[in-house]
């Protein structure tokens, strides 16, 4: 078998659903040994069985990003199955809505802790395991909130332009080792995430009915409608593969046109 990653050892993060999911079995398509990381032991599990399901490769991980013990065990028991780490795609993440005004201590970090402090966490361990091999990518998931600020996402904004800030960092400080940092930022993509932020918004009141979040923020996307998780894999596959050999600290927008710069 081949393909754009062919051989290729990866790790996603966040990978038992939505875009990690779509992620974890596009690459393994175009023959990656994927690492499909998730919080819930489940999730892991079953998005390993589609995957080995079609004949392909994957181990499940677990680990709470924002915990390093748990990486680091994640990371060396999928090091010590496949050999190696080529590829790190840090996209665990979620939101939990608040009025600016409402923003407690404890929503701060905890959305703080997984979406930027993970990502972090993921860089510097990643990085540890590319390094002895002669490099590889890493690629974090940041948003269309890591270019805006919206009031009822306050601390999610700040960790997506967090997301950004560590991108180029890592860009600069690991260049030295041929380890590239890049990052793609996707808009509404409808995924279980979207479903939440769904129930959330009604919940505090920032929409009146069911599915009216989603509608309310795609009317701004010029091609008209929210994305698939499978539509943002292309995207994906590119960071992942040698055609991305030459980019390093960007912040690549797929979004649909919702944010032009």
């Amino acid at each position: 078998m081949t393909g754009r990653v062919h051989g290729k050892a990866i790790i996603v993060t966040g990978a038992g659903s939505g875009m990690g999911r779509a992620f974890a079995l596009g690459l393994a398509r175009e023959g990656a040994i994927v690492g499909v990381l998730d919080v819930r032991p489940e999730a892991a599990d079953a998005v390993v069985e589609a995957i080995t399901s079609e004949g392909l490769q994957a181990f499940a991980l677990v680990a709470n990003v924002s915990k390093r013990e748990q990486v680091v065990a994640a990371f060396d028991r999928f090091v010590d199955q496949a050999g190696r780490l080529d590829v790190l795609f840090n996209n665990a993440g979620f939101n939990e809505p608040m009025h600016l005004l409402d923003v407690t201590e404890a929503n701060w970090h905890a959305v703080m802790d997984v979406n930027a402090l993970g990502t972090l966490l993921g860089i510097q361990e990643g990085a540890r395991r590319m390094i002895p091999t002669g490099g590889g990518k890493i690629v974090n998931t940041s948003s269309i909130a890591g270019r805006q600020g919206f009031p009822s996402f306050a601390p999610y904004c700040a960790s997506k332009f967090a997301v950004n800030a560590l991108t180029q960092a890592a860009a600069r400080g690991l260049a030295e080792y041929h380890i590239t940092c890049n990052a793609f930022a996707p808009g509404v993509v409808d995924t279980p995430l979207w479903t939440k932020l769904d129930h959330d918004l009604m919940s505090i009141g920032d929409s009146q009915r069911p599915g009216q979040a989603m509608t309310d923020f795609a009317a701004g996307i010029i091609l008209g409608r929210a994305a698939a998780p499978e539509e943002i894999v292309g995207t994906a596959l590119y960071l992942a593969s040698s055609e991305s050999d030459y980019m390093t600290g960007q912040i690549i927008m797929i979004d649909g046109g919702m944010v032009l710069i």
